[in-house]
């Protein structure tokens, strides 16, 4: 009986603390259509399929994946932070993220003072899946195309769709793998629209890439990776599939033996591919070292492809600082690949290119690639941290 007794008072319990969860969610729907989603902060996960959800104040427990579809809304509040669950490794189906399909929206209102924040109990590059993003712009994969991590649909031909607002945005420990071809990065971009904003965001402590542009139009300003952990990280930003967008104000830095500040691609199956990946990009700033597990100590590699044209730009502590590779790219350079304004500080070898046959650009021609400034300042402060990132970063 006292078994009896005290489970129906536990139920009774749980009961309660849902329905004082809902009524709280429900009582704050006033920005939009109500949801049928019950928000429980104990065990945040499952489908939003419709209307608006809203997370204020505290902690919220991510228990598993937390899917926004179409028509529906997530809206995140200043200071609110979701915190992933631990997860066993060999658990991939309970791997913890969330994913916003197309047609849904997130709404990340973090301020500077009262930054939102992503990551986990375990407090390790990794440890989740991160936040991943796919709208209806176009990409060169195909009209559409299935998301690696989610599986989602993205790509289509909405250059000017929106996924939402994210501003003041913190992910920590992400870049859970699947295996070595299928991770989640920080935060993934597939086939995002230039109608989304994204604007200071940071990336700390991922095991993959902390940004990766997966087509799309979208712009990003002030983006802020930093791998610093033991653990190795790879790319503090990533393109391919034919991103073409704008950012500013980027900096990256990494102290281990992770690898590239950029790695650029248009299409690896299909170099000249379109739309061909070309994003113009303006004060960045990338800080590395000469180490890198997988020998690939480079500040900004261009390849399979890809177009691009950076401007005030600081490189320091890289082996190398620009790696353009294969035909196409390398077809490219002083017109549509082109770096100008550069600082280069402690950096081995400036540039070095390769033909598609491992022919190696002559020096004359590799030179047209960038233009050198003295004083560059790049994302702000030259080799220094930027002034933009005070208040609502970490660990910088």
């Amino acid at each position: 009986m006292k078994k009896t007794i005290s489970t129906i008072f536990g139920l009774a319990a749980i009961s309660l603390a849902t329905l004082t969860t809902s009524c709280s969610s429900d009582d704050n729907k006033t920005e939009g259509p109500k949801s049928d989603f019950v928000v429980v902060r104990e065990n945040l996960q499952g489908e939003i399929k419709s209307g608006e959800v809203i997370l204020e104040s505290g902690t919220y427990k991510l228990t598993g994946k937390l899917i926004v579809s179409n028509t529906a809304k997530l809206t995140i509040k200043p200071g609110v932070i979701i915190q992933a669950t631990t997860v066993a490794k060999d658990k991939l189906e309970e791997v913890r993220y969330i994913a916003v399909a197309q047609g849904g929206k997130i709404d990340v209102q973090g301020t500077a003072a009262s930054p939102v924040v992503m990551t986990s109990e375990l407090q390790e590059p990794g440890a989740w899946g991160g936040l991943v993003l796919c709208g209806k712009a176009r990409i060169n994969k195909g009209t559409t195309a299935q998301a690696e991590v989610s599986a989602l649909t993205y790509g289509g031909t909405e250059d000017g769709d929106s996924s939402g607002s994210i501003k003041y945005l913190r992910i920590e420990y992400p870049g859970f793998s699947y295996s070595s071809s299928k991770e989640f990065n920080g935060l993934s971009l597939f086939g995002v629209g230039r109608g989304t904003t994204i604007d200071f965001v940071q990336v700390y402590e991922s095991s993959d890439d902390g940004f990766e542009w997966f087509g799309g139009t979208v712009d990003a300003k002030h983006l802020v990776v930093s791998n610093k952990a033991a653990q190795l990280g790879d790319d503090l930003f990533d393109w391919t599939e034919g991103w073409i967008g704008n950012g500013e104000n980027w900096y990256g830095i990494k102290t281990n033996a992770g690898n590239r500040g950029i790695e650029a691609d248009n299409n690896s199956d299909n170099h000249k591919a379109t739309p061909i990946s070309f994003p113009n990009l303006k004060n960045i700033t990338l800080i590395g070292t000469t180490s890198s597990i997988q020998g690939e100590a480079q500040g900004v590699k261009l390849r399979v492809g890809t177009k691009g044209k950076l401007d005030n730009v600081v490189l320091k502590g890289w082996a190398i600082g620009f790696d353009v590779q294969h035909d196409e790219s390398v077809g490219f350079i002083g017109t549509d690949l082109l770096a100008t304004n550069v600082k280069f500080e402690d950096v081995e070898k400036k540039a070095v290119g390769a033909k598609t046959d491992k022919t190696l650009v002559s020096d004359a021609d590799i030179l047209k690639l960038f233009t050198e400034k003295a004083d560059a300042t790049g994302a702000g402060n030259g080799s220094g941290v930027p002034t933009w990132t005070a208040g609502w970063t970490k660990g910088l």
